[in-house]
């Protein structure tokens, strides 16, 4: 790690940190439970009211913790008059550039497209499987 990204003020929110892969094994669960309910419903209702409460359970936590995140994003770029100064054409400060590539750097996350994969990949298989369940069976 640089020098530079230690002394971030992004640095929290864009570095692998234990918490963040905490809420993404969350978010990942969710998705998985969520698509396996009309599945479930048909072998035993119970585990389908189960995986649709974990589902929605971790999305609501998997979110609220990307709100955070997303907040103080934005509270840091309204501290720093960052949209002002890029539509101004104002020179930016070094510490502002440092700013700018964080973010930039968090918004290339490994682990969003990751989650992305998995809620498509999942969605279209739970798409084929409540087709087949309804339609031929």
């Amino acid at each position: 790690m640089k020098k530079e990204c230690v002394n971030c003020p992004e640095y929290s929110r864009c570095r692998d940190s234990n918490v963040s892969w905490i809420f993404f094994i969350i978010g990942l669960i969710a998705t998985i439970a969520i698509r396996v309910v009309t599945v479930l419903m048909h072998l035993n209702p119970i585990y389908g009211k189960i995986s649709w409460y974990v589902g929605v359970g971790g999305f609501f936590l998997f979110f609220i913790y990307k709100f955070k995140v997303n907040q103080a994003r934005a509270g840091i770029i309204d501290e720093k008059k960052l949209v002002d100064k890029i539509n101004s054409k104002k020179d930016l400060a070094e510490d502002d550039y440092h700013l700018i590539g964080s973010i930039l750097c968090s918004l290339n996350s490994k682990k969003e497209r990751i989650n992305y994969f998995f809620i498509f990949a999942l969605s279209a298989i739970a798409i084929v499987i409540a087709i087949y369940i309804d339609l031929f069976r």
